[in-house]
């Protein structure tokens, strides 16, 4: 076989293969030139879902006559000039391919009219081949009109998918660009018909209009930056994660990309509060200096990679965590999207979490929730008796209110400013206990409640040989196990927050973890889980009846714990009944 230099035509269709995947693929490249061109307003005509037409139309500044023709060659570009230039480009597009490619495969006209010139001029193209200019009659900005994609390519088109399929797909990536430019307004016109039409916009309004008023109203605002780095936009309340995946965003400085590294960072500052295999929804720009990340890695320009790749990684799996662990008092139950939240300190006289400088010591021995005991004034981690709601304001009230009463042995009712609270009261304070013992856990001093008679049980040999070496290690989480026999442990101890749990069950669910995962890594990547394990059993449990004390002591400690909206499961904790929703169902004022 003899080597030869492939035709142009045959190497811009081969390129076409991965510039323009799909109508999609090709409406995006088109809609970046606009972008990168300055324009404030396009418009977008779809027939047949794109494969019979895509016509785009903007203001932005235009092609001269003379570059006409070399906008539909390969690798000619406006972008960039030099290797300089790639390692921190900062526009959308920059290799010089997808027009060529586009052109390879479909019938286009390009015709534009740039800034200060007498007329506009056009330039048809068919299977790779451009004709020359001509004079034409447009305002000024670029039009492109693609017809036929993959006319001379048909095995390409026999992959493509149905009308429906397809123009799903560019109502898409039209809603992805407009999120990421809300200054932009975009008209998305299918057969005819208009399906979108977005002004020009501030970027919160934009976002409620492209992923929905749901999102809107259960979005948190995220602001946070670390040296060069900085992300905005919003993210989505756990109790509001559904299983969909298509409301997940991330631009990186505004293009949109699909990258593992961010979506771990975002699954894992999740990770503690979402239920099962639900997905949060979120809408992410991080921004960086060009030079820290490359775009240049396909030509699609959606995977992308970071310098410090590690860096960003961390920064935006903290900055995301720490807003999802924001305590119910430092939000005063807010339905503001975009609450401002202090963390230095709680409004109601008593340290949080987040920012607590006793010792671990010290703070286990203020912990008072659901001990049957009288209430102490002194003593801020006690609740007080059974109090009227006070008429003198809504700031003598604390977020979750007072208690009322107990239904069923299971929900706990309390009234504040907004209405009623309905409190999981099983599921909030096994989120109290699992917080307390990872704090505990993280100072390595976590206290343990000899047992005044050990208990021992009869286990399998395989578990004895497995926690045999490391006695010590579980000592330090609060269980003291002595090995008896072949077949039997002593426990002599738990951890001090477990204390009312049942020591038996308890310590078989270490082993039933054991067994499954080792000591080694359920110390250590699986801590989490474990901690979880405990948190449930320790956790009180239903048809216990609390008394009114108790139950005004679990709101106190609900609202300065961190993740205290969802348990260790990601089941929610509470839920807010206005009184306007109450009204709502009684008809009244009707």
């Amino acid at each position: 076989m003899t080597i030869r230099v492939l035709p142009d035509v045959l190497i811009s269709q081969i390129a076409a293969g991965e510039v323009v995947e799909r109508p999609a693929a090709a409406l995006k490249e088109i809609l970046e030139n606009s972008l990168d061109a300055g324009a404030t307003d396009i418009q977008i005509d779809l027939e047949q879902g794109g494969i019979r037409r895509i016509r785009v139309a903007d203001n932005g500044s235009g092609i001269a006559r003379d570059e006409l023709v070399l906008a539909l060659t390969r690798h000619a570009t406006s972008k960039i000039t030099s290797l300089a230039d790639l390692e921190q480009v900062a526009s959308l597009g920059f290799r010089g391919e997808a027009l060529a490619s586009i052109a390879a495969v479909a019938r286009v006209q390009l015709t534009s009219c740039g800034a200060g010139a007498e007329h506009a001029w056009t330039v048809q193209a068919e299977g790779g081949r451009a004709g020359a200019p001509a004079p034409a009659a447009r305002a000024a900005g670029t039009m492109i009109d693609i017809q036929d994609l993959f006319f001379s390519t048909p095995a390409r088109r026999k992959f493509l998918k149905t009308e429906a399929t397809e123009y799903a797909h560019c109502s898409e990536t039209v809603r992805r660009q407009a999120l990421a430019n809300p200054q932009v307004s975009f008209t998305l016109t299918h057969n005819g018909r208009v399906q979108l039409r977005l002004n020009a916009e501030p970027a919160y309004s934009r976002v409620r209009q492209v992923l929905g008023d749901t999102f809107g109203h259960n979005a948190i605002a995220v602001d946070a930056a670390a040296g060069v780095l900085r992300v905005s936009g919003w993210v989505i309340r756990p109790g509001a994660a559904t299983a969909s995946r298509d409301s997940q965003h991330v631009f990186v400085n505004g293009r949109y990309v699909r990258d593992k590294l961010l979506v771990h960072a975002l699954k894992e500052a999740y990770r503690d509060v979402l239920h099962h295999q639900l997905n949060p929804a979120y809408c992410l720009f991080i921004s960086l200096p060009p030079d820290l990340v490359d775009v240049n890695v396909h030509p699609t320009k959606t995977e992308i990679r970071f310098r410090d790749s590690r860096g960003v990684h961390q920064f935006l799996f903290h900055a995301v965590e720490r807003l999802l662990s924001v305590p119910v008092a430092a939000t005063a139950v807010s339905g503001d999207p975009t609450p401002a939240v202090s963390r230095s300190s709680s409004p109601y006289g008593v340290p949080q979490q987040g920012s607590m400088s006793l010792h671990v010591n010290e703070a286990m021995t203020f912990y008072a929730p659901l001990m049957v005991q009288e209430p102490n004034a002194q003593d801020p981690w006690v609740a007080p008796a059974s109090q009227p709601f006070p008429e003198s304001g809504e700031g003598d009230v604390p977020p979750l209110g007072y208690a009322l009463a107990q239904l069923h042995g299971v929900y706990v009712l309390a009234q504040n400013t907004q209405g009623l609270v309905l409190v999981d009261m099983h599921a909030a304070h096994e989120r109290i206990v699992y917080e307390k013992l990872k704090t505990a856990l993280d100072s390595r001093a976590v206290p343990a409640q000899a047992l005044l008679i050990p208990v021992a049980l009869t286990v399998d040999a395989g578990d004895v040989a497995e926690i045999s070496p490391h006695l010590a290690q579980l000592a330090e989480i609060g269980f003291e196990l002595s090995i008896t026999s072949p077949t039997s442990v002593t426990v002599r101890s738990i951890p001090w927050l477990l204390r009312h749990a049942d020591p038996v069950e308890l310590t078989r669910a270490v082993l039933v973890e054991i067994a499954e995962f080792g000591v080694a890594r359920l110390l250590a990547g699986r801590r989490n889980e474990l901690l979880a394990t405990l948190a449930c059993h320790g956790a009180v449990r239903a048809n216990r009846r609390l008394t009114l004390p108790e139950m005004n002591a679990l709101l106190r400690e609900m609202e300065i714990t961190e993740r205290a909206g969802q348990c260790n499961h990601g089941r929610p904790t509470w839920f807010q009944i206005s009184l306007e929703e109450l009204d709502a169902m009684f008809m009244r004022g009707r």
